[in-house]
């Protein structure tokens, strides 16, 4: 009996490399758990729909006293109307207060045994402060959209659109970088009452020795030098000048730099906490 030997014709097959696969499809978990995350941190507004109205009340309280009881005196200070120069602060206040609430959510969540039910879900462990920064953020950005609602009403416009947007663009990405001082914050202080304390106790010296209120020249010297170096008192200047039509490349720079400094900084200090409490 004979035997043939079929040859096929050499053909190049292209096959994605299986580590770039893996990656492309780890990534994608990341991204599907983190939307997951959000949406049910997000849902829990929803539900409690309480903890949102006094969120945007405070920001506007403030707003409305700062303007109309302390407006008339401080506008010779700042050289020009009042509203103008009070907004942008107000915005960034609204939204680094804002972040304080992942403080509370982590520390409820681990008092709760959300944590440990996470761990025990086949999900990306990323997501869990991702989706939790994430929904913070966007409630930031839901209550300063209220809040210049009422600044329009009391006479606040942008000199310009398109810087006006811009600038708050910068306070959300500010506001987003706090969210994981808090969230680190938060992992370390378990107590949910304590935690409350602690999401606001150290914003309070960053937000009031600043220049969101008034101008610091109007500070002894050793408070000036502190609160003109301050990342608060600069992002806060870079957003004013943007809603007031000015553009400064340095300051942007500046506020660009802060606000990455903090995210790197911040961001794998809550994730080596958080795999320490996961782990426990």
């Amino acid at each position: 009996m004979s035997h043939q030997t079929l040859k096929s014709p050499t053909s190049t097959v292209i096959v994605p490399a299986t580590s770039e696969a893996g990656f492309l499809k780890h990534l994608w978990w990341n991204v599907a758990d983190t939307y997951v995350v959000m949406i049910r941190n997000l849902m829990y507004f929803v539900r409690e729909p309480q903890l949102l109205i006094f969120a945007t009340i405070q920001p506007v309280m403030f707003l409305l006293l700062f303007t109309y009881v302390f407006g008339g005196v401080i506008s010779f200070s700042t050289g020009g109307d009042y509203i103008n120069y009070l907004m942008p602060g107000i915005v960034i206040q609204s939204i680094i207060f804002a972040s304080s609430n992942t403080t509370v959510g982590l520390s409820l969540d681990l008092s709760r045994g959300m944590i440990d039910r996470f761990r025990s879900l086949p999900m990306s462990r990323a997501a869990v402060l991702a989706g939790r920064t994430a929904a913070d953020t966007a409630r930031g950005f839901f209550t300063i959209t209220i809040m210049l609602i009422a600044g329009f009403v009391i006479g606040f416009r942008f000199a310009d659109w398109g810087t006006g947007i811009a600038g708050l663009l910068l306070a959300v990405a500010f506001g987003y970088a706090f969210t994981w001082i808090s969230a680190t914050i938060g992992l370390l202080v378990k107590d949910p009452e304590a935690a409350q304390v602690a999401g606001f106790i150290w914003l309070f010296p960053l937000t009031f020795a600043s220049s969101i209120f008034v101008p610091t020249r109007t500070m002894p010297d050793w408070l000036r030098a502190f609160a003109e170096n301050q990342p608060v008192s600069i992002v806060a200047s870079t957003v004013r000048d943007l809603m007031t039509g000015t553009v400064n490349t340095d300051e942007i720079t500046t506020s660009l730099t802060w606000i990455i400094g903090i995210v790197l900084v911040f961001m794998p200090l809550a994730v080596r906490q958080y795999a320490k409490v996961a782990s426990r």
